[in-house]
């Protein structure tokens, strides 16, 4: 049992989001994981956390009443998704004096893409920027955000933005 733990904490070594440390640091950085359940699954890459799930790595945290982590076939994280009434998803870049932070039903970071969704009811606050909607897309290397009303199987949800003036 100890060796699936272990695998299912490896799934987790490559950091969720670029964070204020260093690429090699935050790979190296301590994770720590508080859930009701683990359900491991090696032969199809899955890690399932349930029950108040807390995973935090250097500078992320991503929090869910479900978190699902999921490898490729060489055994490295390819996408984290996170569910709950409010999953929630905050990270501190480099170069920013404030966290990104994000909430949704539904929360999904590509990791090879380097995109996050954050889906149903989805806000992300960027540097004072307020962003709301169905849907919403968030390209880490690019800093774009993209947003959408619509959502499958609920109704549209208007985008709203609250964009802060240079300085």
């Amino acid at each position: 049992m100890n060796a699936l733990i272990r695998t299912a904490l490896f799934a987790l070594a490559v950091p969720l989001v670029t964070t204020a440390l260093p690429v090699a640091a935050q790979n190296q950085a301590p994770i720590h994981v508080e859930a009701d359940r683990l359900d491991l699954d090696q032969r199809a890459g899955t890690a399932v956390y349930t029950g108040n799930v807390d995973i935090r790595q250097g500078n992320m945290q991503l929090r869910g009443e479900r978190v699902e982590i999921q490898r490729n076939d060489a055994g490295e994280l390819s996408r984290a998704i996170a569910t709950g009434e409010r999953a929630y998803l905050r990270n501190q870049i480099e170069d920013q004096e404030t966290p990104i932070e994000g909430w949704a039903r539904r929360i999904i970071y590509h990791v090879s893409e380097r995109r996050v969704e954050l889906i149903d009811q989805a806000e992300l606050t960027q540097q004072g920027d307020h962003f709301q909607g169905g849907r919403l897309e968030y390209f880490i290397d690019q800093e774009v955000v993209q947003a959408r009303s619509d959502v499958s199987g609920s109704e549209n949800q208007r985008i709203r933005m609250t964009l802060q003036p240079e300085q």
